[in-house]
């Protein structure tokens, strides 16, 4: 008799456990000025992995599509959905008023919103800082201050430098690597630490390898909470990759990394001096885009493990990051 999902689940949590201690010793701490900076994009570089977007990353992808299937991968947009401190997501209908017969009419909305973190989004490098710096050691001066001229503020009009605007639209080869699906769950528990050996293990059993300007999405079947109902179990905690998968990921040199969680990294993180240290290592150290909030199931039941990873962020001036409608299509 096939076992039910949360047996899987809490047998799997069980198991789990044995292997705490070692998880917890995982340690990282933010490398020096000198040791990060320039980076390998040079000292003026403010796309980071984006530059991996060359045409023939497009048309690599575009071989990958054979039926014209098309998955959706991100989340409708709603107050009721899972946003996750003081972000929100308010929507006011202004109705239209000509109902009379032979008279034209229309509808608009007002929405009030952090656009660039709410939502399936995705992490700009002016998202992230630490000590007061940015990707590439770009201070936080710098992102106040333009030509010597002070932004409105101190760049309450969008920041001068490391905008999401400047990311380029993205098609390329999309990998879903399902550590859920190798460990026979539905779900990874909350606080699961993904390692390394998961994700290689994950895809030996695809058959699939990692290569340069990869979109790695990775399910762990959290995405099943992303509900109204569930919302406070989705953001209280939840599955992640720990700082060895982390530092492995960045290795493959990937254009996007990206879960069905809020934060990528597992949360909480055990034993971590810096808070989102994922989040420190890729956006602010390695300059390497994170996609949060992926729609990932249907990827997954589909075992959809190579597609074409089709994205394009909002163009917001100066802004630390984008709701994004991404599409996988095979």
């Amino acid at each position: 008799m096939r076992a039910k999902p949360a047996v899987r689940v809490m047998v799997f949590v069980l198991a789990f456990e044995f292997a705490g201690g070692a998880l917890r010793a995982q340690s990282w701490a933010m490398p020096s000025d000198a040791q990060r900076c320039p980076s390998k994009w040079g000292a003026k570089d403010e796309v980071g992995s984006g530059n991996l977007m060359k045409p023939e990353m497009a048309l690599k992808a575009a071989k990958l599509i054979h039926s014209g299937e098309v998955f959706t991968l991100g989340f409708h947009l709603s107050a009721e959905l899972p946003l996750i401190g003081g972000r929100r997501f308010d929507l006011h209908m202004k109705r239209g008023t000509a109902t009379d017969p032979d008279t034209r009419g229309e509808n608009e909305e007002v929405v009030i919103t952090e656009l660039g973190q709410v939502g399936t989004q995705l992490d700009a490098f002016a998202h992230q800082m630490y000590g007061g710096e940015y990707y590439n050691c770009i201070t936080d001066h710098e992102m106040s201050f333009s030509a010597g001229n002070e932004l409105n503020g101190g760049g309450r009009q969008g920041f001068p430098k490391l905008g999401v605007e400047k990311i380029p639209d993205i098609m390329t080869r999309g990998v879903l690597i399902d550590v859920a699906g190798l460990k026979n769950v539905e779900m990874l528990p909350g606080g699961y630490v993904i390692t390394a050996d998961d994700l290689q293990q994950a895809l030996t059993k695809e058959k699939v390898k990692l290569e340069t300007g990869d979109a790695v999405m990775i399910h762990t079947g959290w995405g099943r909470l992303y509900t109204a109902r569930d919302k406070d179990q989705y953001l209280k905690s939840s599955p992640g990759i720990g700082i060895e998968a982390g530092e492995w990921l960045i290795r493959q040199n990937p254009m996007l990394v990206g879960t069905d969680t809020c934060c990528v990294e597992v949360r909480p993180y055990p034993a971590q001096k810096i808070n989102l240290p994922i989040h420190a290592m890729f956006l602010i150290v390695n300059g390497v885009y994170l996609v949060e909030n992926l729609k990932l199931e249907q990827l997954a039941a589909e075992r959809a493990y190579e597609t074409a990873y089709i994205m394009t962020p909002l163009k917001i001036e100066g802004g630390t990051g984008s709701t994004i409608a991404p599409i996988a299509v095979r």
